[in-house]
């Protein structure tokens, strides 16, 4: 008897997670077209990122190039793809 007790308050938690789950994503869906959700500001200024392209297509050691600019290195990784 315990163990189907058990199992049964279980299958109610996972049902209300379950519930709870998507709630949160129909909150996100509409805040996302609210433009509620606009994600993180850009580290640089576009005139920065294209200073930061220059400088390290003159040769400019990377690590120097992003201490200059406060950034991580991964960060001007990303602006040298993008």
């Amino acid at each position: 008897m315990a163990t189907l007790l058990l199992n049964v308050m279980g299958s109610f938690a996972q049902f209300e997670r379950e519930l709870i789950k998507e709630r949160q994503r129909e909150g996100i869906a509409i805040a996302k077209k609210n433009g509620v959700y606009k994600g993180r500001k850009p580290s640089l200024t576009p005139e920065q990122a294209a200073e930061l392209r220059k400088r390290v297509a003159a040769g400019e050691k990377k690590a120097v190039v992003a201490r200059d600019f406060n950034i991580s290195r991964e960060t001007l990784y990303q602006y040298l793809r993008a």
